[in-house]
């Protein structure tokens, strides 16, 4: 069975999404949602737009019901709790600030509604002002701030309330490039600093990467894999996942076998990838590559490609310069590659693409973009076997 869970087996779930399912009207939009999130586990729910991750938060602060399934939080059903009553507490994407009240009125609004005594709302205040950056701003009012420290300010309110569970709805979306990379750590250390458990909703790769501990990939309403930041990177259990990691160029490949060995043909002119793949069967296999991972030569001047490397040739249609490399456009036939190289090749050139058998990911063409099956924290421990995707390790047969 695949994982969809923390990666201690010790220890028992503080939120368990038990089958949920949800839609509005006809239109599903959740499909049996299982996770176990552990205590003090950071998870990024990670999606498209419209794949059901704000639903699916939604749902577990207690803003929307599902149709079938449950909420569990340390065993107990809140499924029908509402959100004041689950120890919860989220921070929207749009702030949500009151413009006529300040910093420190914001802070304190969950204290107030809660009749705690004026010296312990002060206290909480302070603590929370100096945490957050915000010490000296607390008479400001939103209009007077700056996007990141607003987003401060809503994340202090959260926080006010001590809540067991932090709720994150893509809360750096709005922010420029160099608050957003600073509000992560900051966000980051404090979840680790107060031993929160937090669930944070966000399209961007990079920040569920470099926040999560674990991340869930959502696609129509379905958990296609769920696994450490690691695992999802480098071992997709499916085509979506992969490209959705990055690896988005495709080649569709005819393998076959020759003694023990599964191989793939590359082009006419260059050499076959012969690797050692377990769960591959003859016939059609979809490839995957991230466009770093393959090297570009002018294709009269490549060298020999080294046993073991799939090779392409094809033309330049375009290329860009983005910063640290040059980015291409190669026509192969039928098939379009993004690939980086350190020096540019001109519009039209003929080049040659060899790609390492380490940098593939190798899908059987006629498999659908399986969700993962659900499990439970005892079943925690990763499987390379099951791994699709071709490996270093499934390259040597170490599994």
């Amino acid at each position: 069975m695949q994982n969809t869970t923390s990666s201690s087996a010790a220890l028992t779930p503080h939120i368990t999404l038990a089958h949920l399912h949800a839609g509005y009207g006809a239109t599903p939009v959740l499909n049996d949602i299982h996770l176990e999130i552990a205590q003090g586990e950071f998870v990024a729910l990670l999606g498209a737009s419209g794949c059901g991750k704000t639903t699916l938060l939604r749902t577990i602060a207690g803003f929307s019901s599902p149709d079938a399934g449950a909420v569990l939080v340390n065993g107990q059903d809140i499924t029908h709790f509402p959100p004041e009553k689950r120890g919860m507490a989220l921070v929207f994407q749009s702030y949500a600030l009151w413009p006529h009240m300040t910093v420190a009125q914001h802070i304190a609004y969950g204290l107030k509604l809660r009749r705690l005594p004026r010296a312990e709302i002060a206290r909480r205040v302070t603590q929370l002002e100096s945490m957050l950056g915000l010490t000296g701003l607390g008479e400001r009012k939103p209009a007077q701030l700056s996007g990141g420290q607003r987003q401060r300010v809503a994340l202090g309110r959260a926080l006010a309330i001590q809540p067991d569970i932090l709720l994150l709805d893509e809360p750096l979306s709005n922010l420029d490039t160099r608050i957003r990379l600073q509000l992560r750590d900051e966000i980051r250390a404090l979840q680790q600093r107060l031993g929160l458990t937090a669930i944070h909703v966000t399209h961007d790769r990079e920040e569920a990467m470099v926040m999560a501990d674990r991340i869930v990939i959502l696609h129509q309403g379905r958990v296609m894999q769920a696994g450490s930041p690691q695992q999802v990177y480098h071992h997709p259990t499916s085509a979506f996942v992969a490209a959705f990691m990055g690896a988005e160029n495709q080649l569709m490949l005819e393998a076959y076998y020759d003694g023990d060995r599964l191989t793939l043909r590359g082009d006419e002119q260059g050499a076959a990838l012969v690797p050692r793949h377990s769960t591959l069967q003859p016939g059609m296999v979809e490839a995957r590559f991230r466009a770093e991972a393959a090297q570009l030569y002018d294709a009269t001047q490549a060298p020999p490609a080294a046993p073991g490397m799939l090779v392409r040739q094809g033309t330049v249609l375009a290329q860009s310069y983005p910063g640290g490399h040059w980015q291409h456009t190669v026509v192969s036939g039928v098939w379009r590659m993004q690939v980086h190289a350190s020096a540019p090749y001109a519009v039209g050139q003929r080049v040659e693409v060899q790609i390492p058998a380490e940098a593939l990911f190798l899908f059987s063409a006629s498999d659908a973009s399986a969700p993962f099956t659900a499990t439970s924290l005892a079943s925690a421990s990763p499987s390379h076997d099951s791994l699709p995707g071709l490996t270093t390790q499934s390259c040597t047969g170490d599994h």
